[in-house]
């Protein structure tokens, strides 16, 4: 699957619907369902807010690979890129009480593997399907 979008928020909500609807027809479990919808909301939010600054003009490039094993997904922004070093971390005790700065931590949270490239204006995760790994023993 592969999308291409404005940096607007109304257009990420149908391809999220597209992606988790492919997610739960391989056969993924609620619990997995729920860590991919959060860590694709947060990347596609960072990548039209923080990543393109709301402008128009720059895309977001979606794409999402489903299999009943695992889901691949990719988000890439047309933004200027940053360095996840530099992130505050969110859990620290002077960050505790803002309002923003923890989607990075939440997609590393619940993703199984994430992936920065292109000075940051990309990241993939990747998710296992646990129950189809269960199946399999």
């Amino acid at each position: 699957m592969k999308f291409i979008i404005d940096s607007d928020h109304s257009q990420q909500r149908e391809i999220q619907k597209r992606i988790l609807d492919a997610v739960e027809a391989a056969g993924f479990t609620s619990d997995t369902l729920f860590a991919v919808k959060i860590s694709l909301e947060e990347a596609l939010i960072n990548a039209i807010k923080h990543g393109n600054k709301l402008d128009p003009k720059k895309k977001v490039h979606v794409e999402a690979s489903i299999t009943p094993k695992e889901t691949e997904i990719i988000v890439e922004d047309e933004g200027p890129g940053f360095d996840r070093a530099g992130v505050p971390d969110p859990t620290a005790e002077e960050n505790l009480l803002k309002c923003s700065g923890r989607g990075i931590l939440l997609m590393e949270t619940y993703m199984d593997r994430v992936e920065y490239s292109k000075h940051g204006r990309r990241v993939r995760m990747i998710k296992r399907n646990t129950s189809a790994a269960k199946k399999a023993q």
